[in-house]
Formats: structure tokens, C-alpha cells, sequence
């Protein structure tokens, strides 16, 4: 599947305590163009902020001495700045916790560092989107299928395709994520809202739809593709 994107060199800041951890994806990064700092503690990772000024920040929860839930306050307070959390926890209420307060996606570890530099570059492409960088214009497999978030077109195969807003809220939240994880409860959180009392199942229901209307073949589906025993992800990635 190709994504039409606009490639930029990034600044990328590694926060995390675990010298191997961080020599592993430091030299991932790098070998896909970005440039990487590091920084080993929370104090320093606050220190060095304002003077990298980065694109982008992977922050470990697991700090010595300051929590990166804290920290991650800290800098919502401050920036906009794209976070993706590395975190050993893998309680589901823990990770809902950290989107809460600001992060922008998850892994849990172990993870595999091609993963992450894939997360990183999809989560850099969406925030060029929301900078008005691109128009917000999604253009899918030679515009097999194509997304104007501007005015909440969708166009498959060259024809206008008519999603009710849950079905176009689940498309557009999972485009702006290509290969992320999304479990039922979140995009229930994200299309239905915290309050509903229904059954995480429900959303099945509206997947099912969604890809009646913009996949080739619905029972072999490419771009909402069903991880089992955890949720969708858009995409191959």
C-alpha cells in the first residue's frame, strides 16, 4: 500500500534510561534519515527540550527519577510536540492512562525497532497533516481511494462513497495511525465516546460496514486489516 507523503528531515529525542535500548533505536533512526538525541534521565530530557526543540520525542514511563507521565504533562503543557510512550506496562488501563495525558501512541516492551521507526514516520506524517502541510488530502494506492478531511469526502475507485460519522470517524482516525494497533475500546472511545455502555463488539459492526464501502474485496480487506485477539490496524505497515 502507498501513502502519498512529503518526506522532511526530522529531529527525533530519545528519552529513556536503558543504554542499549536507546543505542538500538538511536541507530534505526538515524539509518532512516533522522537525527537523534538522546538524553538518559527525566531532569535532562526537561533540560534539553527547549534546545533541540525536536520533531518528535519517544519517552520511556520508566524513568530514575522523574515518571515519564510526568513528564509527558509537562510537555503537553508547553508543546504540541508528537510522543510515543515506551512502557514495560501492559495493562491495558495504564496505556489508555497514557494517551490521556498527552501521548500521541504506545509500545510496550519488548518491540521491534522497525516497528517503532514506522510508528515514528506515520505519527510525523499525520502531524504534517494536522499542520495544514498537506492539505489534509489522503491519496491511497494510485487514488484507489482517497480521503479530503477538509470536507469529509471519500472517493473509491472514483466514485463519492457515503460513510455515516461513525464509519468515517473509524477511517480517518486509522488513517492518520497506518500500522498502528487499535484495540476495540479505543475506537469506541474514539467514535462513540467514553460514556457508551455498550458492547465492545459493537464497533465489529461497523467495521464490517466500513469495508463493504471502500475495500475490493471485503473478506480479504487491505486497508482495515483485523489483528486477532486485539483489534484493527490500517494498512501493512
Amino acid at each position: 500500500m502507498n501513502i502519498i507523503v512529503n518526506k522532511y528531515e526530522k529531529k527525533i529525542f530519545v528519552v529513556d534510561d536503558e543504554v542499549k535500548i536507546t543505542e538500538v533505536i538511536k541507530s534505526y533512526l538515524e539509518n532512516s534519515g533522522y537525527a537523534v538525541y538522546v538524553a538518559y534521565n527525566g531532569v535532562d530530557a526537561m533540560n534539553l527540550f527547549n534546545k533541540i526543540n525536536p520533531d518528535l520525542i519517544i519517552l520511556d514511563l520508566m524513568l530514575p527519577d522523574i515518571c515519564g507521565e510526568d513528564i509527558c504533562e509537562m510537555l503537553r503543557k508547553r508543546s504540541k510536540v508528537p510522543i510515543i510512550m515506551l512502557t514495560g506496562k501492559t495493562d491495558e488501563e495504564d496505556i489508555l492512562n497514557g494517551l490521556d495525558i498527552g501521548a500521541d501512541d504506545y509500545m510496550t516492551k519488548p518491540f521491534s525497532p522497525r516497528q517503532l521507526v514506522a510508528r515514528v514516520k506515520a505519527l510525523l506524517r499525520r502531524t504534517e497533516d494536522e499542520l495544514g502541510e498537506k492539505n489534509s488530502l489522503f491519496s491511497l494506492n494510485d487514488n484507489d481511494l482517497i480521503i479530503n478531511d477538509l470536507n469529509y469526502e471519500v472517493k473509491k475507485a472514483g466514485n463519492i462513497v457515503n460513510l455515516t460519522p461513525i464509519e468515517y470517524n473509524i477511517l480517518i482516525t486509522m488513517i492518520r495511525y497506518p500500522g498502528k494497533i487499535f484495540t476495540r475500546e479505543e475506537l469506541i472511545i474514539v467514535t462513540l465516546g467514553q460514556n457508551f455502555k455498550g458492547y465492545d463488539r459493537t464497533i465489529d459492526s461497523h467495521i464490517k460496514n466500513l469495508r463493504y464501502k471502500i475495500e475490493d474485496n471485503p473478506k480479504e480487506p487491505e486497508y482495515i486489516v483485523t489483528m486477532r485477539g486485539i483489534g484493527y490496524k490500517f494498512g501493512s505497515v
